[in-house]
């Protein structure tokens, strides 16, 4: 057995038309497997799925909100309808809210729970049974984040939606493993990417994680591959309901 060789497997990569997303998609498809990305805005994935096509890649995209249950449901049926089945899902669709808890909105706190829980939810849910009934097991792989262990001012609804992924990883575990299933999860450090940009502008917040981060530096998309083929492949089927976290070593010190 090729313990890292992903051909025959078709992997979903949600929020993959750039950052994280992109990165682990490529990854994924450098190691064998066939990929669809996703994404909200049909030219940004579009010109994601052309640029990962004229590398030599496998790669369809499907536009949808993960927020909305219907919609997962019809996207799911039409690849079913196409003849696709997933064998690994990457639950990475997700946002980040900057505010201090006293000034968070009810709906601010709504959107960033859907948008980084129960998206994962509702994905792994309507995929896991599509696995089980399949008999024949997979993967999900659900992107947290350092603060899926770890608390820092004005980003308690962001901490509070990650802290659930760790906890929800650890629950799929608890019922689908028995099928085969192995899921885990991936908690990034802060990586540099559209999203925290503006961090990285802060000469401030910029000197404070270079200085404390053991690494010294900030993580970058790359960073993520080696993590998401290794729990998407067979070297990782005796590993479930965990979170690695790639961080440059932040968590070991903070």
């Amino acid at each position: 057995m090729a313990l890292f060789d992903l051909t025959g497997r078709t992997a979903l990569i949600t929020g993959s038309s750039s950052g994280l997303g992109l990165a682990m998609a490529r990854g994924l498809a450098q190691a064998g497997a066939d990929i669809i990305i996703h994404g909200r805005h049909r030219d940004k994935l579009e010109a994601a799925r052309q640029a990962l096509a004229e590398e030599g890649h496998l790669v369809r995209s499907t536009a949808f909100d993960v927020t909305n249950e219907d919609a997962i449901e019809q996207a799911l049926e039409g690849l079913s309808a196409d003849g696709i089945n997933i064998d690994i899902l990457v639950n990475n669709a997700g946002m980040q809210l900057r505010r201090p808890l006293l000034e968070v909105e009810h709906d601010q706190w709504d959107t960033v729970i859907n948008t980084n829980l129960t998206s994962a939810f509702l994905l792994g849910r309507n995929i896991a049974r599509q696995m089980i009934k399949r008999g024949k097991g997979g993967k999900i792989i659900n992107i947290g984040s350092l603060m899926s262990s770890v608390a820092r001012s004005t980003v308690g609804a962001y901490t509070a939606s990650k802290g659930g992924v760790r906890l929800l990883t650890q629950s799929m575990a608890a019922e689908w493993a028995e099928h085969g299933i192995q899921i885990n999860a991936i908690g990034p450090g802060y990586m540099l990417t559209e999203m925290t940009q503006p961090l990285a502008d802060d000469p401030k917040f910029n000197d404070w994680l270079i200085n404390r981060t053991p690494s010294k530096r900030w993580g970058v998309p790359e960073d993520l591959v080696g993590t998401v083929v290794y729990l998407a492949s067979p070297a990782s089927n005796y590993v479930n309901g965990q979170i690695i976290y790639v961080d440059g070593g932040l968590l070991a010190v903070i």
